[in-house]
């Protein structure tokens, strides 16, 4: 078998066998058709389920990717409430600090006032003393004498 293995002989016969070669080659020519044909119902079978895999996986690839992106913005959606609250709680952290510090403020204020008047008082209780002092207990000499009985 060489080059020739595919290709059909039409020799010439005698004239009662032209009809038997030419059926024969009709027969031939069906048969290749046919398994063409069988082939090509193959191929397109193949042709099919490959694109039916194809689809089966691109209809599941997108489900993956739409819950994936169902995900992504739950993500966002939770990070995003998350930062509101840490927003509101700093707001009101520094709120709180704020009126702490005025807190702080207003009591150093009465503090100063409170040590003003202590300074105050303390001043205004040494005058006193002092008063007390120079009246009651430095007593006039003369009234010393008169006291004791003495002219």
């Amino acid at each position: 078998m060489g080059r020739n293995e595919n290709v059909l002989s039409f020799a010439r016969t005698s004239a009662p066998d032209c009809g038997e070669t030419a059926l024969n080659l009709v027969y031939q020519a069906a048969e290749v058709f046919s398994s063409m044909e069988d082939h090509a119902r193959e191929t397109e079978a193949r042709a099919q389920s490959l694109c039916k895999s194809a689809a089966e996986r691109l209809k599941l690839a997108e489900k993956r990717l739409e819950a994936a992106e169902r995900a992504r913005r739950e993500i966002i959606s939770e990070a995003d409430c998350k930062l509101q609250d840490a927003s509101r709680a700093l707001r009101q952290a520094q709120s709180r600090i704020e009126a702490a510090e005025d807190q702080l403020v207003a009591v150093e204020f009465r503090a100063q006032a409170v040590e003003a008047e202590a300074r105050e008082a303390k001043q205004a209780l040494a005058l006193v003393e002092e008063a007390i002092r120079r009246r009651l207990l430095c007593p006039n000499p003369d009234v010393d004498i008169r006291l004791n009985g003495v002219p």
